[in-house]
């Protein structure tokens, strides 16, 4: 798998949505569960830039290759965050800047102390960390990309299919970066595979768990990836996380899903 940095940053732009009808929302809303999720994802988005903020404490930001597509990348993902409150401010769904600092003021210490552990871990690892970091981001954005295109087919309205459709293009070019990175990294160290092995199977956690309530975190996973045709998207994630180097038998995404109560009336791979 080729990824080129430079292309990446030429070409990296906002996602378009100045062409859709948002004005189709008012006489064709979305239903309540739709913006429910619509909501979650946007929080996520938007609260991106804090996660650039952890990485900037480790070994991470010395990597050009690696700064240059965080900067792209934390763009690209505003801007998701950019079209979905406006989808949302149509059906009357405020998603602003002040609502998401008051958020985290009540994360409290949680908030402050993840810089403080993200450094720490990164540095006693060293430049391996910086594995860990690219197979995180490697999981989280095929979850992303997944759970837009799973929306699409579930909401498949005109003024809303394209446009998650036009950011699950963009999340597959993060995915390509950051699967790219990883099975380079990982495949030169052993311990970049046993630390990113313990992290992901100890520590990780689907996307926007660590902000958002438990229950909403239940609620979006249900939505999007309930039944037998949910749990096919989730395990060919977890497939493609088990070719890494180092990861084989990993199973995140499911044993995640199942212990937040999906699935419970279907077998276990």
């Amino acid at each position: 798998m080729a990824f080129d940095i430079d292309t990446f940053a030429e070409t990296s732009t906002a996602v378009e949505w100045g062409d859709l009808d948002l004005d189709a929302f008012r006489t064709d809303p979305l239903p309540e569960t739709s913006l429910r999720a619509l909501r979650y994802m946007c929080t996520v988005e938007y609260h991106t830039v804090c996660y650039l903020r952890d990485m900037l404490v480790t070994p991470s930001h010395g990597d050009t290759e690696v700064s240059t597509f965080m900067t792209m990348w934390n763009r690209e993902e505003f801007w998701h965050g950019e079209a979905l409150a406006a989808v949302l401010k149509v059906h009357g769904i405020e998603v602003e800047y002040d609502q998401l600092k008051a958020q985290r003021v009540k994360l409290g210490w949680r908030d402050r102390i993840d810089p403080i552990k993200q450094s720490i871990y990164g540095n006693i690892v060293g430049k391996d960390f910086v594995a860990t970091h690219m197979s995180w981001g490697s999981v989280n954005e095929r979850g992303a990309a997944a759970a837009y295109r799973r929306l699409a087919r579930l909401e498949p309205h005109p003024a809303l299919a394209p446009l998650l459709q036009r950011i699950a293009a963009q999340e597959s070019r993060h995915i390509a970066f950051y699967t790219t990175q990883a099975t380079k990294r990982l495949s030169e160290s052993r311990l970049a595979r046993r630390f990113t092995r313990f992290a992901l199977s100890k520590v990780w956690g689907p996307v926007g768990s660590t902000i958002e309530p438990d229950e909403e975190v239940r609620f979006v996973m249900g939505y999007l990836f309930d039944g037998e045709d949910g749990l096919k998207d989730v395990r060919k994630m977890d497939e493609a996380i088990a070719k890494l180097p180092g990861m084989t038998g990993l199973a995140i995404n499911e044993a995640a899903f199942r212990a937040r109560g999906l699935y419970a009336d279907l077998p276990a791979a």
